[in-house]
């Protein structure tokens, strides 16, 4: 999935194509040199995704700042996916730099399923149990010597007040479109919600491309290069931008959310929102329509 850088320039991404990807598996690991490779369809933003024969996946950083996620999904992955009620995905090898791609790589195994979305989930409430499960565990796990915050992760479980700037710009270029004096109020309370100060581990990107379904349950999560410890309210965010009112609720009271930690999740939603609203006001096409809907949920 995409993430939203929130300081300075948008990463330069790089260009990967698949004979790239054949050059290093054949240098690097010539056990798999003979297997095909090909893109996985929607294979994200931070990362290219090309598939290795049948069930592995070779995952490239597409910039140097998603770069950055790489020793830590290979440190922590494998310490998380024993705890977890759902499949998440373990590394099976890193891969160095070479003559023409100057990041560390990753290859894992090939999750099945779909990615989620309203039109594809069976159950709204049960997937929204499912997940609240999920990151419950995740919360559980011992978070000592895991990553904090920083620019591995855009900042997830750090301050909101992180992206305040980039909101209030949000903001004033919205203003006349939609209800931005509803948006500031939600912002402000956002804001002021006081965290715990107990770091617990959270994902950073709890959305439908990192969410796998099949025949539609939730059966995998995936993609954790925002991951760390710290404030979890940014996994909160899901509760607006993928389930429905009653799986909200079901959410809610299957992780015992309070009400500061509420608030600072819906402050997440409405943070990415509103930039992405910003940014597509005026086109068409499903991202911005996707944009509008969510922004009308966080505001109920």
């Amino acid at each position: 999935m995409s993430t939203i850088p929130s300081l300075g320039a948008v990463p330069r991404r790089r260009t990967v194509d698949a004979d790239q990807v054949r050059r290093l598996v054949a240098e690097q690991f010539p056990q798999w040199a003979g297997l095909p490779v090909r893109p996985v369809a929607r294979g994200g933003w931070d990362n290219f995704t090309f598939h290795l024969g049948d069930t592995m996946v070779a995952r490239l950083p597409s910039a140097a700042e998603y770069a950055l996620a790489v020793e830590k999904e290979q440190r922590w992955l494998p310490v998380l996916a024993p705890r977890l009620p759902l499949p998440i995905p373990v590394p099976l090898a890193e891969g160095k730099p070479g003559p023409d791609y100057p990041f560390a790589w990753s290859i894992y195994p090939w999750l099945e399923g779909e990615p989620a979305s309203a039109e594809r989930v069976a159950d709204p409430v049960r997937f929204a149990v499912d997940l609240a499960g999920f990151l419950a565990a995740l919360q559980c796990v011992d978070p000592t010597g895991a990553p904090p915050p920083g620019k591995h992760n855009w900042f997830r479980g750090g301050t909101l007040r992180t992206y305040d700037e980039q909101t209030r710009r949000a903001l004033a270029k919205l203003d006349g479109h939609v209800d931005t004096g509803l948006a500031r109020d939600i912002w402000k309370t956002a804001l002021d919600a006081r965290w715990d100060g107990v770091d617990r581990w959270f994902h950073g990107d709890v959305a439908e491309g990192n969410l796998l379904l099949g025949q539609g349950e939730l059966t995998a999560v995936i993609d954790f290069g925002t991951c760390g410890a710290g404030d979890p309210a940014c996994d909160m965010a899901v509760a607006w931008t993928l389930l429905t009112a009653d799986g909200r609720q079901a959410f809610r009271e299957r992780l015992s959310v309070d009400e500061a930690t509420w608030a600072r999740g819906r402050g997440w939603a409405l943070w990415k929102t509103l930039v992405t609203c910003a940014r597509t006001w005026g086109s068409a096409d499903r991202e911005a329509g996707e944009a509008r809907r969510v922004l009308v949920e966080i505001g109920q």
